[in-house]
């Protein structure tokens, strides 16, 4: 039988100091770390690779989509970590979707962009 464990992506970053303290800031807890790439989690299913690596045509064509139990508590952390202001990223406010989840969307400091949802 074939069956997987987690599967992890690796997210490019322009600046890797500042996507590191954004990914922080979003609510990611970061792991190890060295020159080239972090490790950051939230729960025990959801991790991702950053790395100092970049490529504007594929940051700028990078989608990420995060189901969460609160998609209000994300989207309330955005504000109170102050992310549009500190990392000069541009938000969308949360709408529900025809398929089924409500859902904001952020573009990370490298142009990623990432849906973040929850199922209604």
């Amino acid at each position: 039988m074939l069956t997987s464990v987690q599967l992890k992506t690796f997210i490019p970053a322009k600046d890797y100091p500042l996507s590191q303290a954004f990914y922080t800031a979003l609510g990611f807890t970061p792991g190890w770390q060295s020159d080239e790439m972090s490790y950051f989690s939230n729960g025990e299913h959801c991790a991702f690779l950053l790395q100092n690596f970049y490529v504007k045509e594929q940051a700028d064509n990078f989608v990420m989509h995060l189901l969460v139990d609160d998609v209000e508590a994300w989207w309330a952390n955005v504000h109170k970590e102050n992310l549009t202001e500190r990392f000069g990223i541009r938000t969308i406010a949360p709408e529900d979707q025809p398929w089924g989840v409500r859902e904001f969307i952020l573009f990370d400091p490298s142009g990623v962009l990432w849906r973040i949802g929850q199922e209604i």
